[in-house]
């Protein structure tokens, strides 16, 4: 059977939820040949193993730390030429989707983005996307070299299939351009204790109804009764009631969760575009006739400031 690559992403030897989710897409195509660079490389092989990973290729050096995205390039384009696998599996993160593009044109393959599903195919690995703001649904497949697909977070249930997991030494020759770029300082993210909003399995997000920035407690309330991410509309960032780094949409993050709860948020397309492959959608809006309500699940036509607060009092009602 035919290897895959999966690209790692993991922190100090603890791999991140996407990264298992690739796995089990990979599973479906070949045998999971997983990459793991960098400080804790090594550390990441018995959760790789026991979610199908039958080697995991490892390589630590300072240059993964101390520069930006082409050392990990040259390294992930070392295990292609080790392997010579069916297919590239990358996080589609946004430094992801940079290493893929790197490596497909180094390897004179064609690259898919964004994927949200993966099948095996009689010329090859299929990908199914989301195209046009999410107004339709394709399916592609790479008619050129070994194809490099980047898979978008929750497109897949994580799933344990243990395998031997076998660690293997990667011999890594960085090239002349892998420390062109150098990361001088770094300031730690302040933690909010809630899930990462690209990994998160539940988004609960506020837009231009939740009418300022004091207002935000009342969707945070909510997103932590849920142990959800708080996501915002272009709108609400805007306006400056909450960071650029929670805006979902065209122009911000894209999500894909199991569940999606849009607090006075109209629908615009913008933000569609970075929601619309939820898994369910629920919106709270006063007005009936507001575009979200063309996409949802489940709408309901209330004010916010009432609905919100009841909603998240019945989840912890039930909880407790």
């Amino acid at each position: 059977m035919a290897e895959v690559l999966v690209y790692v992403d993991h922190v100090d030897g603890a791999v991140r939820k996407p990264t298992l989710e690739l796995l089990t897409l990979a599973r479906r195509i070949g045998e999971p040949v997983a990459v793991a660079l960098g400080s804790g490389a090594e550390a990441t092989a018995p959760a790789l193993a026991e979610h199908g990973a039958v080697k995991v290729l490892t390589h630590d050096a300072a240059e993964y730390a101390d520069y930006l995205v082409v050392p990990k390039v040259d390294a992930l384009q070392a295990a292609y030429e080790a392997v010579s696998p069916a297919a590239v599996l990358v996080p589609s993160s946004a430094e992801g989707k940079e290493i893929a593009a790197r490596l497909a044109v180094r390897i004179g393959s064609g690259i898919i983005t964004d994927a949200t599903d993966l099948e095996a195919g009689d010329d090859g690995p299929v990908a199914t996307q989301s195209a046009f703001a999410a107004s339709f649904t394709t399916k592609s497949r790479v008619a050129k070299g070994t194809p490099v697909i980047t898979v978008k977070p929750n497109s897949a249930a994580v799933e344990a299939a243990p395998a031997a997991g076998a660690v293997e030494a990667l011999a890594v020759s960085f090239s002349e351009k892998a420390t062109g770029t150098k990361v001088t300082a770094r300031t730690p993210r302040e933690s909010t204790g809630r899930p990462e909003l690209t990994e998160a399995a539940i988004v609960v997000s506020g837009g231009r109804g939740v009418n300022g920035a004091e207002n935000f407690s009342i969707i945070e309330a909510l997103a932590d009764s849920l142990g959800a991410a708080v996501g915002a509309s272009r709108a609400a960032v805007d306006a400056g009631w909450y960071p650029h780094t929670n805006q979902v949409g065209q122009t911000g993050k894209s999500v894909s969760p199991q569940l999606y709860i849009a607090s006075g948020i109209s629908g615009a397309i913008q933000h569609r575009a970075g929601m619309q492959t939820s898994k369910t959608i629920v919106a709270i809006n006063k007005d009936a006739e507001a575009p979200i309500f063309d996409l949802v699940d489940y709408g309901v036509v209330g004010d916010l400031f009432e609905v919100v607060p009841q909603l998240t009092e019945e989840i912890k009602t039930r909880k407790g």
